[in-house]
């Protein structure tokens, strides 16, 4: 059966008109459930000034105006993600390592936007595979559905591409960064004196990150807790060991440049182990070209001169 595009216009306006009569009906007064907290809401009275104690809204910005926007659909949308991505402490944990400053809401909002943009691509396929191919509106349907979970998904497949990217990052600035602060601290500075000096002087994503405990130092938090929440806010593994020797130093009264300077050679073994198992394991990615390519004309050159000297002789 052919498709002409009067029906495809027809089946999305159907399609459309059969989501609007759903929505609609899913809001009927008789038909919702409402807790106790949304019946008693109507009848209480509110002042017209907060109280500067009065604990603030919790709800964001962005997920505000997509709220009042879209409504009860941000609001499904909101949970099917939280169900498809992880619950908001996972999320928060994983903005915090990616180094985002952003908020749990934000990123909602973009998987949102992303997720918007594979139904877009989703719907365009689907119009392409009835139109063009003849297909059924099923898997029209279906290529619109994948369209939206991959775009969600594709959100937060490049959050980890930007945990790994940093904790990469991190792992090549770490030996030097501890050499620094071992010298700083051999000089005769404080081990915040020389945290501090490194991130002044230096540029990157760790000395960032010594910036901030810096900044809950001096706001009041004790070294052993911001070198704790230093090695939290970091993908590196190495960091939160880091963190935990400088702590016990500290505590104990060991010297600290050389606990600095085995933190710093051990992190260089460590890169180099890394470096070694990355070889190991791409190891048959790199006989692929030496099979294919390059055995291949050794033997046509150890080959062709004997063919050559039997067509002569021939």
């Amino acid at each position: 059966m052919t498709l002409t595009s009067t029906t495809i216009a027809g089946v999305l306006l159907g399609l459309l008109l059969g989501t609007g009569l759903t929505l609609l009906v899913w809001q009927l007064p008789w038909l919702r459930s409402r807790d106790l907290a949304a019946r008693v809401d109507p009848y209480l009275r509110r002042s017209p000034s907060s109280s500067l104690f009065a604990a603030p809204s919790s709800a964001g910005r962005a997920r505000t105006v997509l709220e009042n926007l879209m409504g009860p659909v941000a609001q499904r949308g909101m949970s099917v993600l939280e169900r498809l991505t992880g619950g908001p402490e996972q999320l928060e944990r994983r903005l915090r390592l990616a180094g985002r400053r952003t908020s749990i809401d934000s990123f909602r909002v973009e998987q949102v936007v992303f997720g918007a943009a594979g139904l877009v691509l989703g719907v365009l396929a689907a119009i392409a595979a009835v139109g063009l191919r003849d297909s059924s509106v099923l898997l029209g349907l279906v290529l619109v559905i994948l369209g939206a979970v991959c775009g969600v998904l594709l959100r937060d497949y490049l959050l980890g591409v930007e945990i790994k990217r940093r904790a990469a990052r991190m792992a090549r600035e770490f030996p030097t960064v501890a050499d620094l602060l071992a010298l700083a601290v051999a000089a005769g500075e404080s081990p915040i004196a020389a945290m501090e000096r490194v991130a002044r002087t230096s540029s990157g994503a760790l000395p960032d990150e010594f910036a901030a405990t810096v900044a809950d130092i001096r706001a009041g938090t004790s070294v052993s807790q911001a070198l704790a929440s230093l090695g939290s806010r970091t993908p590196l593994e190495s960091l939160g060991r880091f963190g935990e020797g400088v702590a016990i130093a500290i505590e104990r009264g060991t010297p600290l440049a050389d606990v600095l300077r085995a933190q710093a050679q051990d992190a260089r073994e460590a890169a180099k182990r890394e470096l070694m198992e990355a070889a190991g394991q791409r190891e048959i990615m790199m006989l692929v070209p030496v099979v294919f390519f390059v055995l291949p004309l050794v033997i046509l050159f150890a080959i062709f001169p004997g063919l050559a000297v039997l067509e002569i002789s021939l």
